[in-house]
This record gives structure tokens, sequence and C-alpha cells, in this order.
């Protein structure tokens, strides 16, 4: 038997670390059952699987903890049943607490908002309110966060979540699809330092020229964009494209071809994409 234990699955894998993993996990199974496997093979099948699998738990295990407000409120989400939950906007999307941002990048967030002295946010998709939460932690006390969510059941969760936060009142929630909210915000002369995307896939193109070309986003504000690897769908074979994974790559390719912005793309948890003006 291989010396590290198959780790418990507790989610369907939304990463590309996540669905590398389970992958690997499934090739260590396999070659336990055969007898005529090389030696030098199985190995690094197990080495590979070995790595890849202590990766998030080691980053769980030196990040900066979450506070009890925000594990409580991933605990919450975890424990409803979203299968029976679907989005009232326009587009029909099924919910699932796959969507909650999490700890490290809950973490990475939150390390942005004080790094950059931000105070006001805009989050364009809010889901059960993580990421929100995270970032209204590292707000100061006058700090200001908008969240757009074209869920309201959803919305409510989230509120009702904030409310046993001293941070939840610098949130403002805005249920709406996320492009009347944000063309409404920009028409009222409003403008963030920071603005956080992880909404609807198809229309972050949408987002995204709508921040450049507005005073939406700060002269010396950032866009940080949730899910730029989308399972891994962008660098793969354009055949194992899902329509989100399409959408994901068009802006990929999008904002790298932008000469009015510059860009990196972290592999963090599903991708995370830094953006701002040049200057």
């Amino acid at each position: 038997m291989m010396e590290t234990a198959i780790a418990k699955k507790t989610a369907r894998p939304v990463t590309p670390l996540g669905i590398l993993t389970e992958e690997l996990q499934k090739a260590v199974e396999q070659i336990e059952g055969y007898d005529k496997i090389p030696a030098d093979l199985a190995a690094s099948i197990k080495k590979a699987y070995n790595l890849a699998v202590g990766i998030d738990p080691y980053l769980e295990d030196v990040t900066t903890s979450e506070s009890k407000e925000l594990t409580q409120l991933k605990e919450k989400t975890s424990a409803e049943d979203w299968s029976k939950r679907f989005s009232d906007g326009e587009t029909v999307r099924q919910l699932e607490q796959e969507m909650l941002s999490g700890h490290i990048e809950g973490q990475t967030l939150k390390m942005f908002v004080a790094m950059m002295g931000a105070k006001n946010i805009l989050e364009v998709g809010m889901f059960t309110g993580y990421s929100a939460l995270a970032m209204a932690e590292a707000l100061p006390e006058d700090g200001r966060l908008v969240a757009c969510e074209v869920d309201e059941y959803v919305a409510n969760f989230a509120i009702d979540c904030f409310k046993a936060s001293p941070h939840g009142s610098k949130i403002e929630v805005k249920v709406a699809p996320a492009l009347a909210t944000m063309q409404q915000l920009a028409d009222e002369g409003e403008s963030f330092d920071l603005v956080f995307i992880d909404a609807d896939k198809k229309e972050y193109v949408d987002y995204f020229n709508l921040l450049i070309e507005s005073n939406l986003l700060a002269a010396n504000g950032s866009i940080c964009v949730d899910n730029t690897l989308f399972q891994g769908q962008v660098y793969l074979s354009e055949t194992e494209r899902t329509a989100n994974g399409e959408a994901i790559a068009q802006f990929n390719r999008t904002v790298a071809a932008d000469p009015r912005v510059e860009q990196v793309l972290l592999p963090l948890r599903d991708g995370l994409t830094i953006i701002r003006r040049k200057q």
C-alpha cells in the first residue's frame, strides 16, 4: 500500500489542482491492483500525488487563520442544501457550496485591501458573502463595500451572516443583475479603489470594459478577477471547454490584448487575475 493515505473527498474539485489531485488519486488506486507496474513508474505516480494532495492543506496550515465569523459563514454555507436553490436572475444557474471563495483566497483579498489602504470596494457577485466579509474585515471603520448579487435568497443568507460580525455594517448589498448595478453606480459618480469580480462568466468582458471605460474604477484602483483558470479549461483543448470555460478564455485574451492595462494571473485556487490601469 502507498505510504500517504488517500485524502477524503469532501467537495467536488473545481480548481486545476483539485482536479489534478483527483486524477492522480485514481491513478494511484489503479496501480495498486497491478503486479507488473514498473516500480519506478509507480513511485513517480505516488510522488506526484503526494505533492499535489499536500499543497492545499499546507497553505491552510501556514496562512493566518480566518475569523470566527468567517468560519461560521463557511459552515453555514456548507450545511445548506444548494441543490434545491437556483438563481432567479435572467440566467438560471445552480448554486453550490464550491462557489464560496474560502480561506486562502479570502485572506489574499483581505491582504490586498490592507496593502492598498482601500476604503471603497465593489464586489461583483457575492454568493454567501465570504469574500465580502473577509475584505470588510480589512477596511477602516469608515470604509465601505458594495456587493452586487442577483439572487435574493443568497443575498439575504449573506446579510444574516454579516449581522454576526462587527464588520458587517460596512457591507451594502444590492440585489439586481450586476451590470445594471454597476451602470447605476457609474451614473451616480461612484468610484472604487478595489473591484473583485466573481459573477456571471459570460459577462466578464462587459464588467471589465465598463470599469476601464468609466470612472467606476479609481485612477489608481485595481481589479481582482476570480476563476480565470476555470478548472484548467482555458489552457486545455478548446473541445474540452464548457460555455463558461470559453467565456473565461475570451476574457483572458481580451485583457492580455488591451494596451490600457497590465495584469498578472496567479494560480491561486481557480485562478485570480490582478489588473490595473497603466500609469
